[in-house]
């Protein structure tokens, strides 16, 4: 499957199917923009990391990923890895650890590695996808709640007792917010399903925080100014010695990657009937490490609720749809001041209707793979009971 690099893009059928993208890659990029900064946050680097991450990463797997609605950058699978490595080796001892795994992606992906995937059992793809929605949920609770923390833990359990201690500073307004926000979302879904549900919450959830003048953290008094340019590229000083260090840490950095992606990807095959390129894929995502790595960020992969975001906005031919990584780095360069203003918390409402999204697609399939299982074994038996 790497004859066809980059994916093949079909020609648009007219300015619906491109109206359709615009509105995708908005949604795709106002959820993005918010969420990247909190798991940068999270993972113990600087926030713009993580946006330089959903730019960088996300642009180039959009564009030669093999799956056609992929949507890649930083994602709550990396927090633990990257939050050690960092106070193990520093930040330059991260980008060294990513350089290496992406290496290590591309050439899993001309070794044709990538399938193999489809030898995984759904059991753990469903084991993998409800875990990483699990710690997407569970990263989202404090800013659901409106709770100050001192210190948010990287890992879940942590962050639960990171709750509980700091439960006394809830704050009714941001919840209330949520809610509003979570409900337009449901009902949006249930009576008109063709317009841009997440994009419209999070705009009128702004506009109320503003109004009304709300006691809510936004993305510019949680994080200040957002960056307005790309840093330049830069490679860094490394050794032998230092790579040996690092290797155990590349080698998580690389499974977690490739492991993730793919599965984000037969995520996507199932919601839209499409097949992905798994080894194109792969090599995709290596290239999108190392050059995110060189240029500020911190590892990425493909997405899962991000992408099952990107589908349920009815994007339509972009593989990947590029179109949220062209938007999101057009609002870090002219709209700093106005992407400021978003809620936090409704990102955690914008995300939240998909973190189990895939559990549930892929959870069906297993029931149903388990119904056919069971219903030959009962035939078997009754056979055997008739001799």
């Amino acid at each position: 499957d790497l004859h066809s690099f980059p994916t093949r893009r079909s020609s648009y059928l007219g300015t619906r199917d491109l109206r359709a993208d615009v509105f995708a890659g908005i949604t795709v990029a106002v959820v993005a923009l918010p969420l990247s900064m909190a798991l940068a946050i999270a993972s113990g680097a600087a926030p713009e990391r993580g946006l330089f991450t959903a730019v960088i990463a996300g642009l180039v797997i959009s564009a030669f990923g093999g799956s056609r609605f992929q949507i890649g950058g930083p994602t709550g699978a990396f927090v633990v890895v990257v939050f050690n490595v960092i106070q193990k080796f520093g930040y330059d001892g991260l980008v060294v650890a990513t350089i290496m795994a992406g290496i290590m992606l591309i050439a899993a992906g001309l070794s044709r590695i990538g399938t193999f995937i489809k030898y995984v059992p759904y059991p753990v793809v469903t084991g993998f996808t409800s875990g990483i929605a699990v710690i997407i949920f569970t990263s989202q609770i404090g800013d659901l709640l409106g709770l100050r923390l001192a210190h948010a833990p990287g890992d879940v359990f942590g962050k639960w007792q990171a709750y509980l201690s700091g439960a006394g500073t809830f704050n009714s307004s941001a919840f209330a917010i949520a809610l509003g926000a979570l409900a337009i979302i449901v009902a949006l879904r249930r009576y008109a399903p063709r317009l841009p549900m997440f994009l419209i919450a999070i705009a009128l959830a702004s506009l109320a925080a503003i109004v009304l003048h709300l006691n809510v953290d936004t993305i510019g008094s949680r994080f200040g100014g957002i960056p307005n340019m790309l840093p330049a590229p830069h490679w860094p000083h490394f050794d032998l010695a230092q790579m040996r260090m690092l290797l155990p840490s590349a080698f998580t950095i690389f499974a977690l990657g490739g492991i993730e992606s793919l599965l984000s990807a037969v995520v996507a095959d199932g919601m839209t009937g499409r097949r992905h390129r798994s080894n194109l894929e792969l090599v995709a995502q290596g290239i999108a490490n190392i050059a995110s790595a060189t240029m500020g960020g911190i590892p990425a992969t493909g997405a899962i609720a991000r992408t099952a975001t990107n589908i349920r906005s009815e994007a339509k031919k972009y593989p990947g749809d590029p179109m949220a990584q062209r938007i999101l780095s057009q609002a870090e360069a002219t709209w700093g001041d106005p992407n400021a203003a978003i809620p936090f918390l409704t990102q955690a409402t914008a995300d939240a209707p998909y973190d189990f999204n895939a559990f549930y697609l892929l959870g069906g399939a297993q029931l149903s793979l388990a119904a056919k299982i069971t219903g030959a074994a009962r035939t078997t038996a009754l056979k055997a009971a008739r001799q």
